[in-house]
Order: structure tokens, then sequence, then C-alpha cells
């Protein structure tokens, strides 16, 4: 009687505090239920965020604000307890909010860009490792976090009916749920864990690049970036797992499928609609590419892409440079070049688990790199700071 007692009491607690929480970001998303009511192998869904973003057109006038960037949480103890390097990290982005919580540039949401645990079709990991850090970033935080799927969230498969795919797609998006927007929202592909949302002067898109070759998920893409009024959103930004160019184990000589089908498909896209930043991952390590072009109008362009997968996933170190002679010549008119600006290092060690604090500033984007445990300090812009604009008056961002 006194152990039933007690965990009356424990449920009659949960179920005040789960009471008390701000509604989700979506208005169209239920609030959360009661944890005691989740079977074991069911996943549990992210809390949501305590300050959620206001509706599109409440923020219009938002120009100033930061917004948090990493990927690759998955850890050594998936499924059996919190993820550890991933936990050193949320305590410093915790941090990070904080501190900038009342100053003229808080941070106002976390974007993921996949892989959150090893294996994503087991809930157990999802439950026991991943869920309890990310409620302590959407209540502790209070902030909004936005996860793009990576290859270990819901496999590599590029067939939609792929029998792991769609238990791990089923897993990640009961995860997520009172995160992204429903089916049926605006900005949400039903059925896929693809999505937008615009905050402020900037639009943000996230889409499945384990399928980057999907039609269907290309061509809501495609309509999302050329309905956007400019005006209102000069900054976009694209959060996916994959990288259109990487130096580890995953890039230099090797071309993944994934890999092809973004340079392929969605390189040409981000050109034609002007998107200025890509966040990936996949790499466990940190590097910054730049690729110049010239747009419809014949004016020099600029899109930066990060490779920001320090999450707490193994650390990779640098195997190479990619061949992207192909590529620059399929560019055609457009006449792109990339360089290097940042390359990891040599060894998995000199390559520390970090996150990126991204600053928007009007139109002018820039970035702090932070990096935590032994890889404190980690300064490859010779310091943690860069602006993503050149300097040139010809270039733009």
């Amino acid at each position: 009687m006194i152990r039933l007692h007690r965990s009356m009491m424990l449920v009659a607690a949960t179920l005040v505090a789960a009471a008390t929480l701000a509604p989700s970001a979506f208005a169209q998303v239920p609030s959360p239920a009661p944890a005691v009511a989740t079977p074991p192998d069911t996943v549990r869904a992210i809390l949501p965020p305590r300050q959620p973003l206001p509706a599109e057109s409440a923020s219009a006038g938002v120009t100033k604000f930061s917004f948090i960037a990493y990927g690759d949480t998955r850890g050594r103890r998936d499924g059996t307890e919190l993820q550890y390097e991933h936990s050193l990290i949320v305590d410093a982005m915790l941090r990070q909010i904080a501190q900038r919580a009342n100053g003229p540039s808080p941070i106002r949401f976390i974007l993921q860009s996949g892989d959150a645990v090893v294996n994503g079709r087991d809930p157990r990991q999802w439950n026991k490792s991943f869920t309890g850090l990310i409620n302590r970033l959407t209540t502790e935080g209070g902030v909004p976090y936005f996860l793009a799927p990576g290859n270990h969230d819901v496999t590599s498969a590029a067939e939609l009916d792929n029998p792991g795919r769609k238990e791990g797609l089923a897993n990640y998006l009961r995860a997520v749920a009172q995160l992204i927007p429903p089916d049926g929202a605006t900005r949400r592909l039903a059925g896929y864990p693809t999505y937008a949302f615009g905050f402020g002067n900037t639009f943000v898109l996230a889409f499945d690049s384990n399928i980057a070759a999907d039609s269907t998920q290309f061509g809501w893409a495609r309509a999302q970036l050329a309905g956007l009024d400019r005006a209102r959103y000069p900054n976009v930004i694209a959060f996916f797992h994959h990288p259109a160019f990487s130096s580890g184990p995953h890039g230099g000589a090797i071309v993944e499928r994934p890999t092809a089908a973004v340079r392929d498909w969605w390189m040409p896209l981000f050109r034609a609609h002007g998107v200025q930043l890509l966040v990936t991952g996949h790499e466990h390590l940190y590097e910054h590419w730049i690729e110049r072009y010239r747009d419809a109008q014949g004016a020099r362009r600029r899109m930066d892409q990060l490779v920001t997968g320090g999450g707490g996933a193994p650390l990779y170190p640098y195997r190479g440079e990619p061949d992207l002679r192909g590529y620059v010549a399929a560019s055609g008119a457009d006449s792109a070049r990339v360089d290097h600006l940042v390359r990891p290092g040599m060894e998995a060690g000199d390559n520390p688990y970090h996150f990126v604090v991204v600053n928007v500033d009007g139109a002018q984007m820039s970035l702090e790199l932070f990096s935590v445990d032994w890889g404190a300090g980690f300064a490859p812009y010779r310091s943690n700071r860069a602006v993503l604009r050149d300097a040139s008056p010809g270039v733009s961002r």
C-alpha cells in the first residue's frame, strides 16, 4: 500500500508539472500526454518549449536575435543512460541561453542537423539517452528545438517503404511531435520529416537528406522557397544531415549517394533562391565551406556551409579534400567556386565537441563557436568568431 501511495503521488506530480508548461510553438499541436501514459516500448515526445516561437506574422519586426546550430549527438551510452558528451554540450548551451536572455540578441531556437541516437529504431535510445537532455533545453532553456533526421535516426534507405526507415521515421516523428509543424500545416510536408518556419527576418527549411532525390520532398521545398516574401525574409537558412562538401571519413574521395543528390538537386535550388547558410552534420568535426556564384542577374553571391557534427558522437579526423571539378563545371552560368575556409584537424583529438551560435543582425549573420571539455578555447578563425559576409563590395553576403 505504501508503494502504491508513492506511485500515485508521483503520477499526480507529473500531471501538475505538465499542466504548468507553456503551449507548443505551433498552435495546432496538442498538449503533451503525461509521461506515465506512454508504454515503455514507445518513444516519448520531447516536451514543448516554455517560450515557443510566435506566429510568423507576429515576429515580422524582429531583425536581431541568435540561434544555436549543432548536430550528431549519438553516443556510446545510447539505450543505457544519458548521452554524456552531449550533456556537456547541453550544459554549455544553457549557459549561453541564460547569459543572452536579457541582452540585445537572445537565443530564440536551436537547430540540430541529425543523428540524435545510434539506432533510431530502438525506442530505448530516444527515451533513455536523448529526450531528457532535450527536455532541459525546451524547459530550463525555454527555447524551441528543431531536429532534422540523420541516417542513424531513420536509416540511410532511399526508399520510402523500406521497413527500417518506416520504423525509425515513426520514432523520430513521435519524439518531435510537439516541436515541428503538424501534418496539414502550411509549413509541413505531410508524412515527411520535412518542414519550415519563419522567425523575424529569417526563414528556415529542414529536409531529409537521406532521401534527397525524392521528388515529392524536393517539389515541396522548391515551392516553399519560391513563395517566400524576400522583403520579409532576407535571410534564408537550410539545415539537413549530409553536407554537400566535407573532408572527413564521409567525404574527401568518397561521394555518398545522399551527398551526390544534395549536390545535383539541392545546391542549384539554393543558388536559385539565394539561400545564405547551410547547417549540416554527418562528419563529427567542424569545418566551414564557402560557395561563391553568380545569380540570375549576374550579381556575385555567397553561400556558407557549416559542418558542425561535434554534438557528442565519436569524433572524426580530416581525410582529404573532395574533387569538386565536376561540381563546379556543372554549375554552368552560375560560375560556382568553392573555398574550404576552415579545415578540421588531422587527428580526431584535434576536433572538439562543440556548437555554434549564429547571430542575426538585419541582413548580416555572424557566428561564434563554442567548444567544451578538453577542447575549450577552440579558435579555428584565429578566434572563435566569423562574419558570414565578404569584405569586397561586389559580393552579396
